[in-house]
Formats: C-alpha cells, structure tokens, sequence
C-alpha cells in the first residue's frame, strides 16, 4: 500500500527502524517538515541521511531509495527558537517517488511502500539469531563502554531484522557502515555481514587489552623515571636552575608550527637533550641556539603576493627605463600564477655589464610582487658550507646563507637575489657552484637540507634572481638550470632618458632641491654623457650628476635659476675625461676597428699591425687568449692561400715579419669573433690601403673566406654606436639578432651583412 510521507534529511545521523533519538533542530526546512507531519501525516516522516555528506543541496537523484519511516513522539519549542524532538524508528520503506509538497516548495514529500523481504530458511535463521547474540554476548562482556543491560534486550528478540537493527545501533562502526546497515533491507545479508564486523570488533578489543597492559608496564617504568627527574629538579632548583621555563618555551613553539611528523620528533627529542645539560655547558648553548633558530623558520608562513598585473607593470615601469624582456617575463610569471597558483617560479639570471640595473630591478621585483628581500653575494665565495650550512659538530656552527636569508625575511616565499654568480670559485676541493644546484633545481629544491638544520624544507616557494656580468664565466652546470635574460648597454639617446626621469630627480629629491631651479638641456646631458663617462651602465654617470649638484650646493646656486653649460660643467666637473671617437682616432694603414665585447658591455677595439724584414714571423701582442691567436693564423694562413686574388705576387711572407697589437692592451681579449678585422688589417698593410676609422668589424672567419656566426651583436653594435661607429660589418647569419637592436641604432649606423671574405674585399680595397 502506497503513503505519502515528507522528508526530513538528517546529516550526520542514522536511525535504524525501532531505534528513538532525541534531536534538536534549528533549520527552517526541518521545522516546516515536523509542522506539517504532525499537522497533516499522523506525525509520520520518512528519514534520509545522503550519501554524501558535504553537499549542502543534494539533488533527488543522488538520494537513496531506501528510508525509514518514523513516528514523531514529541516535540518542545525552546526558548532560543529551535525544536527538540523525539522521533522513532518504525520500519525500512521503499521510496518510489519525491516530489515538492503542493503548498510549501522548499519540503520534499516521498511516495512509500512497504518493502517485500524475501523467505528465510527457519533453521538458517535460528542458526543465525543464536551466533549473533552469541557474540554480541561476549563483545559486550569485554568492552568497557556498553553496559550489560542490553544482553537482557538482546535476549527477548527473536526475529532476525530486528536483532540486527537492535545490534547495529550500538556498535562502534564507522558512520557510512552503518549508513549501508540502514539501506540493506535483506535481514539475511545484515545478519551475515554483522557477524563479520563483531568478530573484528572482538579481535580490536584483544588487541586494545595488549596495548592496555603494555602501557601500564610502560607507565610503571616511566613512573620510576619521573621520580628521578623530580629528584633532580629540585637540586636545580636549590641551585638556581630552573629549566621548565625554557623547555615549555620551546614546547609551546614547536605546538604552533604545524611540522611534519618526523621533524617534530626531532625538534622535540633536541628540546628533551635541553634538561639534562647544566646552564654553564657548551653543549646546552649549542642546543638553544640550534632551537632558536630552527623554530624561528618560516615553515609554513607565505607573504601574499600581488597579482595585480597592471600594478606590478605601473611600479616596474616607474622604476626603471627600458628592460622589457625582464619586465614582460615577470608579468608572464604573474599572468600564470593567476591561472594555476601552484605554478613554480622560475629561476631567472640576468647577464649585463655593471650599471645596467640588474639589482635594482631585482628589488623591485620583490617590492612589486610584494615579497620580501634578501641578498647573496656569491663572488669569490670558495666554501659551499656558506651556502648549505657547517655540521653541528663544529663549534660555531652556523646555518648557511639560505636559511639565513628564509629566518630573516619570516617567509617561506621571498626573492633571493643570488650576485655575481659568474664569479664564483670553481676549484676541485669544494666547489660551492654544486652546492648551488640543489638549490636552484626545481627537482630537488623541495626538500632542501642545510648541514646545520639537518630537516627538509621547501624551497620551491622562494623567487630565485641570479646576475652575471658574462654567460661565458658561469659553470657549466649551474648554467643549465637558469633561464638567461640578457640585459644589453644602454645607448647614449638611453642614458639621456634615464638621467632625466630616473636619475636627476633622486639626486634632487634626496638633497631637497628644487627641480625648477636647476635646468639641464637634452645636449648638455648628452655632452655630459660623452664627455664625462665611458660604460655601458649609468653607475659613472650618476655619480657624475651627483658631483655636479654637489658643486652647485657648495657655491650657492640652488637658490638662484642655474642653466647647466658646457663652460659650466667644465668648471665643476674638470677637463673632459673622453674625447669624441671621431676626434681621437686617425686613420692609419694597417688599422681596424674590431667590435668585442666584455663585463662592460660592447667596445671598439683598434688593431694594428706593421711590417718589417725578416724571416716570415708572425708576432701577436695585446693580452690575447688562445681562440684569439688561433684567429690570427686562421687569417694569416687565408691569406696566403688566396695571395693571387689578392694581388699580392710579388710579397714574399717569408722574408718579412708581422706584427699585429691589439690596443686596449690591460684588456684580456679571446675569443674568434675579431677574425675579420684580423684579415682586414693584414690587406690593408700588405695592400698599403687606409681603412675609414668609422668603419668596424666583427665576424669568424674560416680559412675557405667564410664569414661565421658570432655572438653578442646587440651589445657589440650599442658599443659601435656609442664610440660614433657609422658602418659595421657582421656575418649574414646575425642577421635575426638585428630585431633586438634598437631602429634609432639602425637609422645612424649602415649595418652590412656578408657571407663572405671577398664581399669586403670588393668594397674596400678595389
């Protein structure tokens, strides 16, 4: 016979059929479900409990289709508007239907039947009833937590689906077991499977006894321990020592870190070794300071970084002129991390001359993602123990530079800008660059152990920055790690910018002076730019204006409207220190301009050479590595094997000496790129042919006339275009690196693209 009943959902819950509960309700719906039960249904309602107990709003269909009917037997209005009820289990039903009640759409009602249970053999069952309260006999005799009065109920109940539900309602079993109990309808099948969950049962209480008693044989022991330790502490305390402040101090530190399991014991084990050493031993200060410092660890502490791009972008920018590439790479860092926060930073190394802002930039990007901080310099470091920490063996340990760096900031998540990492010592005793890769490698810095701390701690949070004056100077290893970003020399048009927006104003508003009184021309920055400075940063220049506004300080010309002059700047900065490139340099035969380039960016490096008799040796001078020297008899070498070509039949090389200098001679210089300008300076002393001084070259040469690729073009060409270069030649296959170069360099300089020797050959020299 088909009811209709309302649905009260209870979460958390179960009740079993001829089982009371006392609830208390405070939800609107629950309360409208009992109002209309005892109003209209004979204070009947079907009872569900979900499945799935985190879903707030379950849908119909994730609901069971098995509920208990149930008979309200009371209900109380409290003072504070809830509803305390007692309501009783009567029989499982079958839940054909739910649908809205007609007057209130927020209550579910369900169409029920009464369940058909299958025909149970009677011997199977009496077999069944009697093992069932046979065991439930004996686990109720053992546990401590039920009281004996149920065997009597027990006893008194013969049919097999209610002892079931009788047993099931208090058993110890987790909550979605027993929700499964109230959802098999077969008596049969709960039978059964009861069995099996109280021989467990009985099998945990045995072993709960064995615990018991190993405990208490545990605690006889440690009783004795504890006498002694108060025998002890009260010597301490006659002695003025009193070490329960500093254990509970530590203890109550360790509570709040929330480590991991094997850490916490260790730390804990370190705080027990605290008690048993004297205030006045050595190692009792080497314990405190290991817990000073391992507890001050940001272990689970993060700053909240800005995900703001446009912010980021609008601080970056007012901070520093140009350094796109760097600029866009963090923004893309930023743009990922807004879509997937578990994204790992990336490790970054910024290569450029000295000046160009590589550390700057890196400390706004900490104040532009909101994080902290912190430096490491690691040129000329030799000890990778300043890294990863001395053992505690040693006294005077001390944690390396990292945790150093993480207990500094208070952070898990800050940026490490790590310096000058192409001059660090590589040396076969104890290279610190290895230390480095645990570090940096994205693998493998997430359990990063220092020496001293000897725990595991996540590295992966922390926004590594290296810098590096020259790619070609960073170890090996180390390199394949890092994602390079190189940072090029600033051009003069650059530098002009710079000091006007970047500059001058922090020179003025640190010294208080009125930007209006002061005025400085484009041209006069320039002059000053050309005059006073030679680098590829703006670290001269700025201590250049600095000097300036010191001297216009000193002589009284804030107060009064100043307007900066050449004869002005020679009075208060000097004589010139650089002369134009144009004016400095005359034309020679058998001198060549060749680009290189160094730490300090591009330059333009003279070669020379002169001929004179003897007996065909080829000297070369100028600080040079062996590439470079490899060069010169690769160019040598081409041309005497094309002498004919060269119209050169009549020279005899093995009756002459050359020698060719390279200027700039405190300069250390290798490397193949200078082969052109090599074979260039050797025609043009055998052909006896001047080469335009504003004219440069860069380029390998092969001994077949090939014109090779080379690196560093965008760097070679801002130095060209800085020293007043106005053609350069450079291979063919550069000719992508062009797209880096800015188009006012390639507006003023006549860039040329050879694949091959006798290109310029045709233009120069015939």
């Amino acid at each position: 016979m088909e009811q209709l009943l309302p649905v009260m959902m209870l979460k958390g819950l179960i009740l079993l059929p001829n089982q009371e509960v006392k609830l208390e309700l405070n939800n609107k719906i629950s309360k409208t479900v009992v109002s209309l039960a005892i109003k209209d249904y004979n204070r009947k309602v079907i009872v569900i409990t979900p499945k799935n107990q985190v879903e707030e709003t379950p849908e119909v269909n994730d609901l069971p289709l098995i509920g208990v009917a149930c008979k309200i037997k009371s209900r109380i209005e409290l003072p504070n508007g809830n509803v305390r009820l007692t309501i009783k289990g009567i029989e499982r039903v079958k839940i054909l239907s739910f649908n809205n009640d007609e007057e209130n759409e927020d209550v579910l009602n369900a169409t029920v039947a009464k369940l058909e249970l299958p025909k149970i053999d009677e011997v199977e069952n009496g077999a069944l009833i009697k093992k069932l309260k046979e065991l439930t006999d004996q686990y109720v005799k053992n546990s401590k937590h039920i009281t004996n009065s149920i065997i009597n109920t027990i006893k008194t109940i013969d049919d097999l689906g209610r002892l079931t539900d009788m047993i099931c309602s208090f058993m110890p079993m987790p909550f979605m077991k027993k929700l499964d109990y109230v959802l098999e309808y077969n008596p049969l099948y709960r039978a059964k499977n009861l069995l099996k969950d109280i021989k467990v049962e009985l099998e945990v209480l045995k072993l709960d006894e064995k615990l018991e008693q190993d405990l208490q044989n545990t605690l006889e022991e440690s009783q004795k321990e504890f006498i002694l330790k108060e025998k002890v502490h009260i010597l301490e305390k006659e002695l003025g020592v009193d070490k329960d402040s500093n254990k509970d101090y530590y203890l109550e530190k360790l509570e709040k870190l929330n480590l991991p399991k094997g850490t916490y014991k260790k730390i804990a084990n370190e705080i027990r070794k605290l008690e048993y050493t004297t205030e006045i031993s050595p190692e009792n200060a080497m314990i405190r300071n290991y817990l000073d410092t391992i507890l001050s660890l940001p272990w689970q502490k993060e700053d909240f970084q800005n995900n703001n791009i446009e912010d980021i972008r609008n601080k970056l920018d007012n901070s520093h002129y140009g350094l796109k590439e760097i600029k866009e790479r963090i923004l893309e860092y930023v743009a990922l991390k807004n879509n997937n926060p578990d994204i790992i930073s990336p490790i970054i190394c910024l290569v450029g001359p000295p000046g160009v802002g590589k550390t700057s930039i890196a400390r706004n990007i900490a104040y532009a993602l909101n994080r902290k901080f912190y430096k490491i310099s690691v040129g000329g470091l030799n000890d990778s123990a300043e890294l990863v920490g001395h053992r505690r063996t040693y006294m005077g340990s001390a944690p390396g530079k990292i945790i150093q760096g993480l207990r500094k900031c208070g952070s898990k998540n800050p940026l490490f800008l790590i310096d000058e990492i192409d001059k660090i010592v590589v040396n076969g005793k104890d290279d610190a660059s290895s230390a480095l890769l645990e570090i940096l490698d994205k693998e493998q810095n997430k359990e990063f152990v220092d020496n001293y701390i000897e725990e595991a701690f996540d590295l992966s949070k922390v926004f590594f920055i290296m810098t590096a004056n020259s790619i070609d100077d960073i170890p090996r290893a180390l390199l394949d790690r890092l994602e390079i970003i190189n940072l090029p020399s600033y051009t003069i048009m650059e530098k002009v910018e710079i000091a006007k927006k970047y500059l001058m104003p922090k020179i003025l508003q640190e010294n208080k002076i009125d930007n209006k009184i002061i005025s400085i021309s484009d041209e006069m920055l320039t002059y000053l730019t050309q005059a006073y400075t030679n680098e590829a940063g703006v670290r001269e220049l700025y201590r250049e204006l600095e000097k300036l506004f010191r001297k216009l300080v000193v002589l009284g010309k804030i107060n009064e409207r100043t307007k900066i002059s050449k004869i002005r700047l020679k009075e208060y900065l000097g004589i010139p220190k650089y002369q134009r490139y144009e004016n400095k340099r005359n034309e020679y035969v058998g001198r060549v301009n060749a680009l290189g380039i160094t730490g300090n960016g591009g330059l333009v490096i003279p070669i020379e050479a002169t001929l004179f008799e003897g007996k065909g040796n080829f000297i070369i001078t100028g600080m040079l590595g062996k590439v470079m020297e490899e060069s010169t008899s690769v160019s040598l070498s081409y041309i005497k094997a094309h002498q004919k070509d060269y119209g050169l039949i009549d020279f005899f090389f093995n009756l002459k000496d050359i020698h060719i200098h390279f200027l700039e001679g405190a300069l250390k210089k290798d490397g193949p790129s200078a082969g052109v300008a090599i074979t260039t300076t050797i025609l043009s002393l055998l052909l006896n042919k001047k080469v335009p001084s504003n004219i440069a070259f860069t380029g390998e040469m092969s001994l077949n006339g090939e014109i090779l690729k080379v690196g560093g073009i965008k760097n070679k060409i801002i130095g060209a275009y800085n020293n007043g270069i106005k053609k350069i030649y450079i291979p063919y296959n550069n000719e992508l690196d062009l797209e880096e170069v800015p188009d006012k360099i390639k507006e003023d300089i006549d860039i040329i693209l050879i694949k091959n020797y006798q290109e310029i050959y045709e233009e120069l020299f015939i």
